[in-house]
């Protein structure tokens, strides 16, 4: 018998960053965001050994111990002290559709992976919500990774959804059920490009928690407009206003900006001023910045040209569509 399991990564719409404590802690936050048709995967297969065989390709990390040692690997240490003990030898194996650091939440998404793998093996029913909640807390709390709340959430329940991250701890995920051809019209208006450069988040994480701990005008002033743009990109998409989608996205990241310095750079500035010369209209980095992701606004009969354009530089165009489904597994 092997588990399975699948959680799907996404992208930032708007409002990221909100999300992250202190500031959701004290003015709360709000995020749009839609997962896509890349995803974390974790399967687990039960040994008659009293060992744990570790294969994780997102993680690097190749190795056999004896059960009960710690893998090496946090994330799946982080699930196995929250779900176990585990009494059964067994085979992990753990991997991404996207290197870490993509600006796509493949960190939170792979907890969410493993988490779901665990609890179907063991046969613990979890609610969507305790899900996501418990991924968060094995992250942000037990791990100490430094980070923001929706990833989890977005993993866990899939599709495009408003997300309120209030005061008092509380997440409230409102799914924002739009026509498909709506969605496939956004789909054709969107380019993914990869920067060819992963980065570190937490650096510019701690930067952005520290302009908010210490009152820094411009930047909680960012925040909040930051914050508005989910409600007002929410909007957008009801009323299939792809105009005002691409306004919105664009000052969201002239705003984003403002939060760290480490948020762009030349490389991304380069693939920005590429992509707006050949013809797209307005863009962000997806996830905390400094690389990544970019996702570009773009007239659909010029897309291929402006992927052209970005293919001459260091990074890759990716393919991509929306997808509707949340975490899952099975057993086979």
């Amino acid at each position: 018998m092997i588990i399975c399991s699948k959680a799907p990564l996404r992208l930032g719409l708007a409002g990221g960053g909100s999300d992250v404590s202190p500031y959701s802690d004290i003015y709360g936050g709000n995020v749009l965001n839609a997962t896509i048709n890349l995803s974390a995967y974790c399967t687990i297969e039960p040994l008659c050994e009293p060992v744990i065989e570790v294969r994780a390709d997102d993680a690097g990390i190749s190795t056999c111990i004896p059960l009960g040692e710690k893998t090496g690997a946090p994330l799946i240490d982080g699930v196995i002290a929250r779900v176990g003990p585990i009494n059964t030898g067994f085979r992990i194996h753990t991997w991404n559709d996207a290197p870490a650091g993509s600006g796509l939440g493949t960190s939170s998404t792979m907890v969410v992976a493993i988490l779901k793998c665990f609890l179907e093996w063991l046969e613990r029913p979890i609610n969507t919500y305790a899900l996501a909640h418990t991924a968060y807390e094995i992250e942000r709390i037990d791990l100490a990774f430094a980070g923001g709340k929706q990833d989890q959430y977005a993993a866990a329940f899939g599709g495009f959804n408003f997300m309120s991250f209030n005061t008092d701890n509380t997440v409230t995920v409102d799914p924002v059920a739009l026509p498909e051809a709506t969605v496939k019209t956004l789909q054709d208006s969107m380019l993914l490009y990869f920067t060819g450069r992963s980065r570190e988040s937490a650096a510019i994480i701690s930067e952005q928690q520290k302009a908010t701990r210490s009152g820094k005008t411009t930047a909680v002033e960012a925040m909040h407009r930051i914050k508005q743009s989910a409600f007002d990109m929410r909007q957008a998409l009801l009323d299939g206003n792809f105009k005002s989608f691409a306004d919105i996205l664009g000052r969201a990241w002239e705003d984003k900006k403002k939060m760290a310095d480490a948020i762009t750079n030349p490389m991304i500035q380069t693939a920005f001023d590429t992509a707006i010369a050949a013809g797209a209209i307005s863009g962000k980095v997806s996830g905390a910045g400094g690389g990544g992701f970019i996702m570009l606004m773009v007239p659909p009969e010029r897309k291929s040209f402006i992927a052209d354009s970005l293919s001459r530089l260091p990074g890759e165009v990716r393919d991509f569509h929306f997808t509707h489904q949340g975490a899952v597994s099975w057993k086979q």
